[in-house]
């Protein structure tokens, strides 16, 4: 049986590796569950001192399983709810966790995909990677932080041109944004953020995690209030006609016709 998620430890280095392949590491239930369940034990082991979270097949993260996870006729708020923390406690565990948290991203990163990349402390990403915001596509509004992460990192004006248009950013633009840390040839890649890994393996812990305190603090608003607007919007776009249109279009491989209902 293939696990979809690969979990390694060394010298107190804990690499994540979303296991999906064929379906670029698209998130569905059992993933996100194992995903969190993975992330708060790597968080709350303190000699841990660095955690890598990467995908497997040349893929960082495609978002949420559309294919296998979606079901139109499965529109319950409590339902939704449920799956909405579920998703957004990974990015609580990430942002959260005292350790530095590196993104590994080869391929796309795209959707909730980008979301979970954000959320980390660091991005190293192949010349393949390419970073996408593609909620709107299908109707939607992040719901992984991006609409608090985005307008830090890249200011407001950026930060709403991506969301709202859901163009991808390919690696040397992502790198001038801001967005990712280095960029190196793909075939580097694992070898690179090995490097940066090592890097940290020494550093104070206890200096870690309060800089990181520090410096997610510092920003007027937090991220608890900016995942609240959103779970409040995605529960509402949740329910609507456009969604079921964009994912229903999404699969029949056409454009879709929004109706803005």
């Amino acid at each position: 049986m293939t696990l979809p998620l690969l979990v390694s430890e060394t010298h107190g280095v804990v690499r994540l590796t979303l296991n999906r392949p064929k379906t670029k590491n698209a998130l569905n239930p059992e993933l996100v569950s194992m995903l969190g369940d993975a992330l708060e034990r790597a968080a709350s082991t303190p000699t841990n001192r660095v955690i890598v979270l990467s995908g497997a097949g040349g893929s960082f993260c495609s978002g949420a399983d559309l294919m296998e996870d979606f079901q139109p006729h499965r529109t319950e708020l409590p339902l939704l709810e449920a799956r909405l923390d579920a998703f957004q406690r990974l990015i609580r565990c990430i942002t959260s966790a005292p350790q530095v948290v590196i993104a590994e991203v080869d391929g796309p990163a795209v959707g909730f995909g980008a979301d979970l990349a954000l959320a980390c402390d660091l991005r190293i990403v192949s010349e393949k990677a390419y970073f996408q915001e593609k909620f709107i596509a299908i109707g939607l509004m992040p719901d992984g932080g991006a609409s608090y992460f985005l307008p830090r990192l890249v200011g407001v004006g950026r930060a709403l041109e991506l969301l709202l248009t859901g163009r991808a950013v390919q690696a040397a633009e992502a790198l001038a944004l801001g967005l990712a840390s280095e960029v190196v040839p793909a075939d580097s890649l694992e070898a690179c953020v090995d490097g940066w890994a090592e890097r940290f393996q020494g550093a104070a812990p206890l200096a870690v995690q309060r800089i990181k305190q520090a410096v997610r603090s510092s920003l007027h608003g937090d991220l608890a209030e900016g995942l609240a607007r959103e779970k409040e919007g995605q529960l509402r776009l949740l329910k609507s006609a456009d969604l079921l249109e964009g994912v229903t279009a999404f699969r029949e491989k056409r454009t879709p016709s929004f109706r803005g209902s």
